[in-house]
C-alpha cells in the first residue's frame, strides 16, 4: 500500500502553539490520532480567526471538511508543546486545502497534515463557490 505524503508550502500563514494534554494521550503514552486530529481543529480555527473568519462564517459562505490525511513522522508525548505551522493552499473554485506542519518543542517533527476545506450553505446543503473577499484576503497575505 503506497504511504499518504503531504506536502508543506513554503509559506506559512500562522504559527501557534498547543501543548499536549494528558488527555491527547493513547494507550501507548504518546500523541493519538483522534488527538491529533482535534489539536488540527484548534489550530484551524485559531488561523480562520486570525483572518477575522469562523468555520461558519466566512465571507457569507461557511466551511465543511471534505478529506482529512495526516502523515505521522515523530511522537508527541505529555508536556510537549506542539507548534503548528498553518498555510491555505491549493485555492480553487469551492475551497482550499489547509496544511499543518506540526512539531514539538524541539523543532522534531511530529507530523504533515492537510485538510481540505469546502464552502458549503448550510440551509440549502449544498456546495458554494469560495467568496471572491477570502480568496482576495487569503492571496494577499500568503
Amino acid at each position: 500500500m503506497a504511504r499518504v505524503k503531504v506536502a508543506i508550502p513554503e509559506h506559512t500563514h500562522l504559527q501557534t502553539t498547543i501543548p499536549l494534554r494528558i488527555t491527547d494521550l493513547n494507550y501507548g503514552a504518546h500523541l493519538g490520532n483522534d488527538a491529533l486530529l482535534s489539536i488540527m481543529h484548534e489550530a484551524r480555527l485559531q488561523l480562520l480567526q486570525h483572518y477575522g473568519y469562523s468555520e461558519m462564517e466566512l465571507g457569507g459562505a461557511s466551511l465543511i471538511m471534505a478529506d482529512v490525511a495526516i502523515e505521522y513522522k515523530g511522537e508527541g508525548f505529555y508536556g510537549d508543546v506542539l507548534t503548528i505551522q498553518l498555510a491555505f493552499d491549493d485555492l480553487n473554485k469551492y475551497g482550499f486545502d489547509i496544511t499543518y506542519h506540526v512539531l514539538n518543542q524541539e523543532g522534531k517533527e511530529i507530523a504533515r497534515a492537510k485538510t481540505g476545506m469546502l464552502c458549503f450553505n448550510y440551509k440549502e446543503r449544498k456546495l458554494m463557490a469560495l467568496p471572491d473577499e477570502v480568496k482576495a484576503k487569503i492571496e494577499a497575505k500568503a
